[in-house]
């Protein structure tokens, strides 16, 4: 692989931690007043449409390949519907930086999801960068992972269940290797997922008085729809074709990084000293595994 395109998929990957670390903290904003489910079923709507229109007019089609629908409509239910309900309701409960705490298991499910299905196997340096990743994670997690309190731990079981649908999602785009651009390949994932996940939140959309948000909460949906969806998956489906699951898995260890810095300065959710002294492992491990190479079996 040329090593221009390596790079691209690194920036890529990199845009899109700095957008899903500060997603955290906009969606908590926008789900203390409106319902998560009716969130999430008005942003994907309104992505759906957006990605759509964008494929349409620089691709032409919205077509999938012959013989990939079911395929298709398995990654958005995993990837889109599955994953958005188990996040919204978790970060509901819980808070911004735990959120993404719990997310931050995702690379080493990556990781093994990839071997024990023959997708990927991993080289040494690749692994030694996970190894090291897990130790900052573990740091950073630190008394929340341990001993999460009553009050969230409902909250942080589901939103780590979302980070194993994520890994799953990412393993299946990787073996998949549909013969599709990676903004026609979000789209049409979407376009399978949206649908369920509308239904889910359709009736406290309903019930709900929109005419009560605030412009911070609609500035945070914006954001959410925009960056957090339209902008950084076709950023991520394109990573994952360049470098694979388990490099792209090392680089989304910095999220939690993002999202603690950026939960701290927005919503006064203090980290401790311990938990910020994990992001030299996570930084080392990133820089160990850029050394390595991910090998599709």
């Amino acid at each position: 692989m040329k090593s221009s395109s390596i790079h691209k998929g690194e920036l890529a990957i990199l845009t899109v931690v700095l957008i899903w670390g500060a997603n955290f903290a906009l969606i908590k904003t926008a789900v203390l007043e409106i319902p998560p489910l009716a969130f999430a079923a008005l942003r994907f709507t309104v992505a759906s449409v957006i990605l759509a229109v964008i494929v349409k007019h620089r691709e032409g089609s919205l077509r999938w390949p012959a013989g990939s629908g079911w395929r298709l409509v398995a990654l958005g239910l995993v990837g889109i519907t599955a994953y958005q309900v188990l996040f919204m309701l978790g970060i509901d409960r819980t808070s911004a930086g735990n959120s993404a705490l719990m997310i931050a298991p995702a690379p080493v499910l990556i990781a093994l999801f990839g071997a024990v299905t023959g997708v990927e196997r991993l080289t040494r340096p690749v692994a030694m960068g996970v190894a090291l990743t897990l130790i900052g994670v573990a740091l950073v997690v630190g008394e929340s992972a341990t001993g999460p309190s009553t009050t969230t731990f409902a909250g942080d079981m589901l939103v780590l269940g979302a980070s194993v649908c994520w890994a799953g999602y990412t393993v299946a785009v990787r073996a998949a290797a549909l013969p599709i651009s990676a903004l026609r390949l979000t789209a049409l994932t979407m376009l399978t997922g949206t649908p369920l996940l509308v239904l889910l939140g359709a009736g406290s959309a309903w019930r709900f008085d929109w005419g009560i948000v605030s412009p911070l909460a609609w500035g945070g949906t914006a954001y959410a729809t925009l960056l957090g969806i339209c902008t950084a998956m076709v950023l991520f489906n394109y990573a994952v074709k360049v470098l694979g699951g388990s490099r792209t898995g090392v680089f989304l260890s910095l999220i939690p990084v993002v999202a603690l810095l950026v939960a701290a300065l927005m919503l006064a959710e203090r980290p401790s000293l311990f938990q910020m002294g994990g992001t030299v492992f996570i930084i080392g491990g990133l820089l160990t595994a850029r050394t390595g190479r991910t090998v599709g079996r």
